[in-house]
């Protein structure tokens, strides 16, 4: 019998392929925040996205255990039918004080997060404008939600700015999104002109902080570097700097409570597990009484840029931008035979002729491996 569904995966794999846009994972054991096993060789990353490196803390490891122990290794059912367990309550409390909200709601992941909270606030005949560099969980809301769809040029306030000035009929609600630190490029949103702009033209703010949360603004996320601001929805993940897995949104007390009756991706599927709540309780802990550690990832970023005279890094995260993606997969590898894991970054996941190294800063990368990097990186960047 003709297997089509075959036929047709290997035909767009093959051309992926030709493109050099194929993707395979690769197994990888990250024995702590920063060195990694693979292929039998033990490597340093600059690829994870464990800036503090909590995943293997000592207290973050124990409060999982302790949590299973207690409640088990899953929630057993969605948060609204038995499966929000007591730790919830305390992980959303604690997440809205650090985010300065009234209320937090927690979800699976980020993007279920983002793919939810959109879709409860906006629909058929309403309007969101997002970020053209947004993470594709925003804009999988933003397409969830049936809302027109306005595109704006990078952290361009001014193009933002032109395109909610046409008119609309004055029952449309309308949503800006964009990320607080943007994934790919490690900058920063304007978030204090985006809220001015927001309240001018009626609309609410979302950013997502997923990359923020843990490295800036003393360690509560972007959104902290713009006191001023006003941020109708606080959202990020307890998978970057928090170190396990989970997403969540802070806001005023109605809106998480719509959030938890109205949004499908919290309605519809089972709870985070226990030991993922636990840890993240205690990823936090460290995160409020360590600056040291919450400080270290934007000073290694910024070693760098500084041995490479790059522009200083605002975040984490800094992009060696090469252009090809053939050119990115050989850097990459270059540096992988060189003892340094660096991930080569192509599209869709970026623009075209944009591929590139993202590379992420964590606080356990001794300086002089941060030096070596750039010492590896630097021949890159002179082709």
């Amino acid at each position: 019998m003709s297997d089509t569904l075959t036929r047709f995966a290997q035909a767009k794999i093959d051309g992926l392929a030709a493109r050099s846009l194929a993707r395979a994972t690769r197994q990888t054991h990250r024995q702590d925040g920063v060195w990694v096993e693979r292929d039998g060789r033990r490597l340093i990353s600059f690829s994870c996205n464990d800036y503090l490196g909590l995943s293997h803390h000592p207290a973050v490891k124990a409060a999982a255990i302790e949590a299973i122990e207690l409640y088990g290794a899953g929630a057993g059912a969605s948060r609204l039918v038995t499966g929000d367990h007591p730790l919830y309550a305390r992980l959303e409390a604690k997440l809205a004080a650090l985010k300065g909200c009234e209320a937090a709601c927690v979800f699976g992941s980020g993007y279920l997060a983002n793919s939810g909270i959109i879709p409860t606030f906006v629909g058929s005949g309403d309007l969101i404008a997002v970020d053209e560099l947004a993470h594709a969980c925003i804009w999988a809301g933003a397409q969830l939600s049936g809302a027109e769809i306005l595109t704006f040029r990078h952290n361009d306030v001014a193009d933002l700015e032109a395109k909610l000035e046409a008119p609309r009929p004055s029952a449309t609600r309308a949503l800006i999104a964009t990320d607080g630190v943007f994934s790919m490029d490690g900058d920063i949103a304007p978030l204090d002109a985006l809220s001015a702009l927001a309240q001018r033209h009626d609309a609410w703010l979302l950013v997502d902080d997923a990359h923020g949360l843990g490295v800036v603004g003393d360690g509560a996320g972007a959104a902290s570097l713009f006191p001023g601001a006003h941020i109708d929805l606080q959202m990020g993940t307890l998978s970057k700097a928090v170190g396990g897995y989970g997403g969540y949104v802070c806001a005023t007390r109605p809106v998480i409570d719509l959030i938890k009756m109205r949004a499908r991706t919290l309605v519809y599927t089972t709870g985070l597990p226990p030991a993922s709540a636990a840890a993240a309780l205690a990823a936090l802990d460290v995160i409020e009484t360590d600056p040291d550690r919450v400080a270290a990832p934007l000073a290694k970023a910024r070693r760098f840029t500084a041995a490479l005279n790059l522009p200083e890094a605002q975040s984490a995260i800094v992009p060696i931008i090469l252009g090809a993606a053939e050119t990115a997969l050989a850097a990459s590898a270059d540096l992988e035979a060189q003892g340094l894991v660096v991930a080569a970054i192509r599209p869709p996941t970026v623009p075209e002729g944009t591929a590139r190294l993202r590379v992420a800063f964590a606080a356990g990368h001794p300086n002089e491996a941060v030096d070596r990097l750039a010492d590896a990186v630097r021949p890159w960047l002179a082709r």
